[in-house]
Order: C-alpha cells, then structure tokens, then sequence
C-alpha cells in the first residue's frame, strides 16, 4: 500500500473520488478531491463540504511519496495550505501540476525543493487540460479501464515538458487576480 494513500485514509482526506487503487509497477493511483480544510461537523454524521480542497486531482505515488500529481486549486492562495497538508509525500523529483482559477499567467516556481507547474485554468476541467498538455487524445483512452488512464497520463508526463515559465513563488502570487471559474451548464 502507497503510504501517501494510507495518509488519505486515516484522515479522512479524501473527497468524491473515483478511483484509489493499484496501478502497474508498484505504483498506486488517485481520482477525485482531497481535502485541505474540512467542512464544519454539523453533527456527528453530518459534515459540510470542505472549506478548501484540491479538486479534480490525478495523482500517481510510488510506496512512499507522489511521483505524478495534478489538480484544480480555486485559488494560489489554497497552494500553501495545501503543500502544507501534503508536504511529506511530494518528491524533489515528481512532475506535478496545479490547474488555478484566479492566476493571471503561468509559471514554473520551487517551494521547499519541490517543483510545482501552475497554470491559469478558466473553464475546462484538469482532466482536460493534462490530456492536451500531453498530447493524449480523449479518444485513445475512452475503452481503457480508470487504471489504464492514469497509467498512460503517468507514463506520458516522465518523458513531456510541463513547465512554463520560471518564476518565484513571489512572483506567481503577483499574478493572482479576483477571478472566478466560469461555471457552464443549463440556465
């Protein structure tokens, strides 16, 4: 078992997911949201959803630590609290993503040794956005199994360059803004 979902596990953090479970090669994967900060406890089987999360997260561990992670931060903000709940489990040499709402530019920035990939997600979702950044077809992937899928985003993430442009993490709160995702769907 990867320690990083037993982590998960044990606390709870975990939100909605769709897949969490063995991938290829010793490797584990996770579909869904985490949670960063939980929801107010209303009663005891009566939890509001949490206060922030990182949602929409593609995520790839080894037994010990994050070698893939991708996700949907509603604000550069939620990155510190995130990284901080987190932070034990992402490696110095993993390839991880940050989809985020409210930036006004993309960046490549280093935090505690860890380097993250932020870019500016307005309308489409981090599923979307990691299948194009890699040049995957939807379409490639439609009959595979949900361990198939993370396994091929996985595979094609160790050899693509996901970085943009280099920057500090100063610099990328600079490029924070006051926008907020766009939500489609039936008026």
């Amino acid at each position: 078992m990867s320690a990083v979902l037993e982590y998960i596990k044990q606390n709870n953090l975990d939100w909605q997911p769709s897949f969490n479970g063995e991938l290829k090669d010793g490797l584990f994967g996770y579909r869904g949201s985490l949670i960063v900060e939980a929801g107010k406890q209303l009663s005891p089987d009566r939890i509001l959803p949490p206060k922030i999360q990182a949602k929409q997260v593609i995520m790839v561990t080894n037994a010990k630590e994050i070698e893939f992670f991708a996700c949907e931060l509603e604000s550069f903000e939620h990155f510190i609290p995130m990284f901080e709940k987190y932070k034990d489990f992402f490696s110095k040499n993993g390839k991880n993503i940050l989809f985020v709402i409210d930036l006004n530019d993309s960046g490549t920035f280093e935090y505690e040794g860890v380097t993250f990939n932020a870019y500016v997600l307005d309308e489409s979702s981090v599923w979307n956005e990691t299948l194009d950044m890699l040049n995957l077809e939807k379409n490639d992937l439609k009959k595979a199994s949900p361990s198939e899928k993370i396994e091929a985003v996985y595979d094609e993430a160790q050899t693509s360059d996901i970085s943009a442009k280099s920057r500090t993490y100063d610099e990328m709160m600079a490029l924070k803004s006051n926008t907020k995702k766009v939500m489609m769907g039936a008026v």
